[in-house]
């Protein structure tokens, strides 16, 4: 008898619990539709739970920012053979975020292969977030992830990591600027379960989002002298027709006539001089996909011709944004101004 007393008083406390959660959640201020499981409400004192809105889910900017993530993580990790379909399931473990922080870094981190239980999993988190967020910090990043938002499975919280890690390491990838989305927080305090809504900003605008790390002489001039912006453009189209001449091409904008990448081999081909065959890039590019390719290619001539990797993205260039085209033939202007 006692044994079933103490059963039901167990099952009465699980129950009460169900029901504050509940009582909680009902609130008016709570969106309609939230999506609630009972572990949500089963939290320790002075703990929260963070879940997104439903509704926020199905945003199209926050769609488009999740496969923009998936296909950059598969496209680095291609040769591990990881594919990742869904960011909240590949990503908790630690698995994936420990090979894509190790391909982006350069750096092995010491941890274990394969982790199945939660104490393994955990312990491979907290060696990777450790590693991330000594890189990060000392750039300024508010650090909005954790071992356990991340283990729980919090798609914000990856979130946040995995955009701080692309623009951190510039990834050669365009994130929807202004995605937004809003989470229902649950609190405990004293036994009480307290929830409010609150709306978390993932990305801004591509200028500060890849703006946040490289302050150049560009930045300097666009800002603070933009009268002398008509002098440089001047001296690098005269540059880049002296050479574009040569196959009866003349360049009169800089943003708009570089943006599908074809100047800019042809470029590459004249100041090197080799011919680039045809096959290798799209004369006539007429998909984004296809001008994304072209200055990419182009990348790669420069640096296979010994210069550095551009502080541009091909994306922006194609974007037609004019500060990362200049940095691009401003880098070729100080290698081959003298060549003929």
């Amino acid at each position: 008898m006692a044994g079933l007393l103490c059963g039901t008083k167990r099952k009465k406390q699980v129950s009460d619990l169900h029901e504050e959660g509940k009582n909680a959640i009902n609130a008016p201020m709570l969106p309609t539709g939230v999506d609630i499981h009972p572990e949500d409400t089963l939290l320790e004192e002075n703990t929260e739970r963070i879940m997104l809105d439903p509704t926020s889910r199905e945003n199209l900017k926050f769609k488009d920012l999740l496969k923009v993530l998936i296909d950059w993580i598969n496209s680095e990790l291609e040769e591990d053979r990881i594919i990742v379909k869904d960011l909240e399931e590949d990503c908790y473990d630690g698995q994936v975020l420990q090979k894509l922080f190790e391909k982006l870094s350069g750096r092995k981190l010491n941890v274990a292969e394969v982790t199945q239980s939660e104490i393994g999993q955990k312990q491979k988190l907290q060696t990777v977030l450790e590693a991330v967020n000594e890189l990060l910090r000392p750039h300024g990043w508010t650090i909005e992830w954790s071992v356990d938002s991340i283990h729980s499975k919090n798609l914000v919280a990856i979130l946040y990591l995995l955009v701080a890690l692309a623009m951190h390491f510039q990834a050669p990838i365009r994130l929807p600027e202004h995605v937004s989305v809003q989470v229902v927080v649950v609190k405990k305090r004293e036994g009480i379960l307290q929830t409010a809504v609150v709306t978390k900003q993932l990305t801004s605008t591509t200028e500060m989002m890849m703006g946040r790390f490289e302050r150049d002489a560009f930045d300097t001039l666009l800002d603070h002298a933009p009268d002398k912006l008509n002098v440089v453009k001047t001296s690098l189209i005269t540059f880049v027709n002296k050479h574009l001449n040569k196959l009866n091409l003349e360049v009169t904008e800089l943003e708009s006539q570089f943006a599908d990448g074809v100047y800019l081999i042809l470029l590459m081909g004249l100041l090197e001089d080799y011919f680039v065959p045809l096959y290798n890039f799209y004369l006539t590019p007429e998909s984004f996909e296809q001008k994304v390719h072209n200055v990419s290619f182009a990348f790669e001539l420069m640096q296979d011709g010994g210069l550095k990797k551009p502080k541009a993205r091909p994306e922006d260039v194609v974007n037609l944004n004019l500060k990362s085209t200049l940095r691009v033939l401003y880098n070729l202007f100080t290698n081959y101004k003298n060549s003929e």
